[in-house]
């Protein structure tokens, strides 16, 4: 389940920055919106904090403290992988790890101005949800997926 995971992790990691360099160049000439759907549109946004957001400011410490708790986060979802049996939970934990990875390599590189690379921005009638990219969807569904996992290990315990 370890190469599965780590396969799961990679995928993540590489489209999350295939992604990302395609919309740094889509958006070379301006940060001007593009709309993709009435409900949908693809901006630039640059996030210095972490999740949704939350302490995003200019704070030079902000790359390397957010970077070294994804580092401990990482390790922590690596042993686990190394004793998980399951492959959905496998495959979960390696899209959370492809996604701090995706995450993480943004915050490093200066290009990227120690800033994560956020993207996708879905709105209706005028609320906008917070602006995320590939990685952080993908941290979202290995979460989602842990849990569903959690549910159907309660059941078979059940049974």
């Amino acid at each position: 389940m370890l190469a599965r995971g780590l396969g799961a992790a990679l995928l993540v990691a590489v489209a999350d920055q295939v992604s990302k360099l395609w919309i740094l160049d889509l958006f070379a000439g301006g940060p001007a919106p593009i709309e993709v759907a009435p409900f949908f549109n693809l901006v630039l946004t640059w996030n210095r904090g972490m999740s949704f957001g939350l302490f995003n400011s200019d704070n030079a410490l902000n790359a390397l403290i957010f970077t070294a708790v994804a580092a401990a986060i990482v390790t922590g979802l690596v042993l686990w992988l190394r004793r998980v049996e399951q492959t959905l939970l496998a495959l979960a934990i390696g899209l959370v790890i492809g996604g701090a990875i995706g995450n993480v390599i943004d915050r490093l590189l200066p290009s990227r101005h120690h800033a994560v690379v956020d993207f996708l921005d879905f709105h209706l009638a005028g609320w906008h949800f917070y602006v995320f990219n590939l990685a952080d969807a993908a941290i979202s569904v290995g979460v989602g997926l842990m849990l569903i996992d959690s549910l159907l290990v309660q059941r078979r315990a059940a049974n």
